[in-house]
């Protein structure tokens, strides 16, 4: 079941990325953005893998240790675990950033490359969507 888990966390996000960068101002795009909800079907295998090991995933955070985490995400479930955590808080940040860049009126050339180098180094694609975001905000000053 982890295997199953870990291999469909990313597909489930895809269509919500493909709308975000293909077609970012397709009113489609618009309305299924705006619901909090979208980064609800990755979060569907995060649940999937904690729930049969909360106890442990529990305890393991509770009390962090590097040697505890290490062999947890050792583990298949523990792997697609952080896996389908990943997918869905990159999905979240990415969906932000799209709403954010509509309403201050960036252009979709310069966010959707930002959006695409989101999925694979998400905290790149923050730090860029940040600074391309202040510069936006001082022009508009």
């Amino acid at each position: 079941m982890a295997e199953a888990l870990f291999t469909w966390a990313f597909p489930l996000a895809t269509p919500f990325w493909a709308l975000m960068i293909l077609a970012p101002k397709w009113r489609w795009t618009a309305r299924i953005m705006a619901s909090p909800w979208v980064p609800l079907l990755p979060l569907v295998c995060y649940f999937g893998l904690v729930l049969p090991h909360f106890g442990e995933w529990g305890r393991a955070m509770l009390r962090p240790d590097l040697g505890v985490l290490q062999t947890l995400l050792a583990t298949p479930w523990g792997a697609g675990l952080v896996w389908a955590h990943l997918i869905a808080f990159d999905l979240f940040i990415a969906r932000w950033m799209y709403l954010e860049a509509r309403s201050l009126k960036i252009s979709p050339w310069i966010v959707s490359p930002i959006l695409a180098l989101t999925i694979f180094l998400s905290p790149f694609g923050l730090v860029v969507f940040l600074v391309v975001r202040s510069v936006r905000i001082r022009s508009l000053a």
